[in-house]
């Protein structure tokens, strides 16, 4: 009895390969006028929300047709007091793809935010991971090329424009602060990222000048100021940056 080495015999193999061409075929074009169509038509119905998909459906989706995702995660993360709601924040996300699976890497990043007036109240509890989820599926849009928004970017129950209208109504419209007002969350914030940015300690920062502070807090909204003009010099190295401030301390608050 003779026995064949081959698992297929030649027609068999050149039927499968005449399978995956018609396959390849029948994909359009990464980016093609029909790419969008095609990829809206992968989302199982249980992936999407009021016609966008959620984005446990935008990352299952990216990892079948652009390849395996490597890494994703908040690069940073920006949380200030929101007066009308329980907190905001502000999220930058990166997701990196071993494109196609061919050892060749691409990164797609993107911002998100969450306050009340642009998240579901039981999502507002939760604004930095709520946050986060909107960049993740910012990201994986972007990747994918759909022109759709994630479904988490759209809240169900509120009435976005009416409540930004609203919000700059019950604000002053001449624009006028006065420079004993003190430091904003803004501040506060972009002072911080500034401070990780060049590696500078915070507290050691502020109190490096001729008055000194126990808090952030007590520095003066124009003060403020002047600290960013200083770390803006130290980051384009137009200013040496003091030896005694070095070292950034993450739980400086």
């Amino acid at each position: 009895m003779t026995l064949s080495t081959d698992l297929f015999d030649k027609e068999d193999i050149e039927n499968k390969m005449d399978d995956v061409e018609e396959v390849k075929e029948d994909t359009p074009a990464y980016g093609s006028a029909e790419w969008h169509d095609y990829v809206m038509s992968l989302f199982d119905k249980t992936e999407m929300y009021n016609g966008n998909p959620l984005t446990t459906g935008l990352r299952r989706v990216a990892e079948e047709l652009l390849g395996d995702i490597l890494v994703s995660r908040p690069v940073q993360v920006i949380a200030s007091d929101d007066p009308n709601g329980p907190g905001r924040a502000t999220v930058s996300f990166e997701v990196v793809i071993d494109w196609m699976n061919s050892g060749q890497l691409r990164t797609y990043g993107d911002v998100a935010d969450c306050w009340h007036g642009n998240s579901d109240d039981l999502f507002c509890a939760h604004p930095a991971a709520t946050a986060s989820t909107k960049a993740e599926g910012r990201c994986l849009r972007k990747a994918l090329k759909v022109r759709c928004v994630a479904a988490e970017e759209i809240p169900r129950n509120k009435d976005v424009v009416a409540i930004v209208r609203q919000s700059i109504a019950s604000k002053p419209t001449t624009g006028e602060w006065k420079s004993e007002d003190p430091i904003s969350d803004a501040q506060i914030n972009f002072i911080d990222v500034k401070c990780k940015d060049v590696d500078v300690d915070v507290l050691k920062f502020i109190n490096h000048g001729k008055e000194s502070y126990d808090s952030i807090a007590k520095v003066s909204k124009s003060k403020a100021s002047l600290m960013i003009k200083v770390l803006n010099e130290y980051q384009n190295q137009s200013k040496e940056i003091p030896a005694n401030v070095v070292g950034y301390q993450t739980n400086w608050r």
